[in-house]
């Protein structure tokens, strides 16, 4: 772990339950510092599970950012070019297992392509039965609305980067998370009652040493910010870690540093501190 501040050369936020308050809104301070560390030419990007129609919100906030690491690994994204650099695909026969592990288990389906964001429209409307109530509004605003997911992973194949399963309970979610083990995915919990599942392998941290061998900057150099078990594989080999103050206990464990929560300007905290 550097101890100066200026030697870090990349800072990777997470955004829900990091960079994001309760409200889903970037601070305007955290914004500016933001945009102040850009200006000295700190590379600062998003390390999310989001995918790029859910950034749609924020892409003024993220102006003068280069590069997004999105859909928990899966993309590399360049935000000036408007182009993927990486991306990495589940396979049909994976989506497949997914969607039936879903339909066991009365789960919602939320699909995530290198530009689209895919649920059904009766899910949308209800995701307060899957604990996710805080997003509903952007999910009508932005998804793009299937009723047949089946054809549409058909139709799709080799394009669908993540698949989110949101249950009705944690015991539900557990089952479906014994379901699909051993099939060759990266299983991941999100949110109170998500699933991420993406190609075995990927995670935000391969994401991150995807694009740290881009841009050629050390792993040494780099600051994770994060929250919760999808952000634990980055923590681990970031040059420097810090957990949110709301972060799980499992998360704080393993970082270096734990800093104001998201509702407090924790990520103004590490800015303050690291870099200015």
């Amino acid at each position: 772990m550097m101890n100066q501040k200026n030697n870090y050369q990349l800072l990777s936020l997470d955004m829900d339950g990091t960079l994001l308050n309760s409200a889903k809104q970037i601070p305007c301070e955290t914004t500016a510092a933001i945009q102040e560390l850009m200006e000295r030419g700190v590379e600062v990007v998003v390390g999310t599970g989001r995918g790029l129609a859910e950034l749609a919100d924020y892409r003024t906030a993220f102006q003068g950012m280069h590069y997004g690491l999105l859909v928990s690994g899966g993309l590399i994204y360049d935000f000036q070019q408007e182009k993927p650099l990486t991306l990495h695909a589940l396979s049909l026969e994976q989506c497949q297992h997914l969607l039936e592990a879903a339909a066991e288990e009365n789960a919602m389906v939320h699909i995530l392509t290198v530009h689209d964001s895919v649920a059904r429209e009766q899910d949308i409307f209800h995701m307060d039965d899957f604990s996710m109530r805080v997003y509903q509004d952007m999910y009508e605003r932005i998804c793009d609305r299937q009723d047949d997911l089946v054809r549409y992973v058909q139709e799709h194949a080799d394009e669908i980067l993540k698949i989110n399963l949101y249950h009705r309970s944690t015991a539900s979610r557990e089952r479906s998370r014994k379901r699909l083990a051993g099939l060759g995915m990266n299983l991941v919990l999100a949110e109170k009652t998500g699933l991420e599942a993406s190609p075995a392998g990927i995670t935000k941290a391969s994401g991150l040493k995807e694009l740290c061998k881009l841009l050629n900057i050390p792993l040494a150099a780099t600051v994770a910010v994060g929250d919760a078990p999808n952000d634990l594989e980055i923590l681990q080999i970031a040059g420097l870690s810090a957990a949110m103050g709301n972060a799980t206990d499992s998360i704080k464990e393993i970082c270096d540093v734990v800093v104001s929560d998201n509702d407090h300007n924790g990520v103004l905290e590490v800015i303050r501190r690291y870099f200015l």
